[in-house]
């Protein structure tokens, strides 16, 4: 039963850091693109079709 739980409590922890890796990942990606758009904002009148 012991190794259930420590199972379990591995298994916890891993999804805890993926969670944690996943979260400063797709934060990273929102700073990228709200400064992509705030620069293509900026230039707007420099871009002609």
């Amino acid at each position: 039963m012991e190794r259930v739980y420590k199972t379990m409590r591995n298994v916890g922890a891993g999804n805890i850091a993926i969670g944690i890796l996943i979260a400063i990942t797709g934060l990273a990606v929102g700073i990228v693109a709200i400064i992509n758009g705030a620069l293509l904002l900026k230039r707007k009148s420099e871009i002609e079709f």
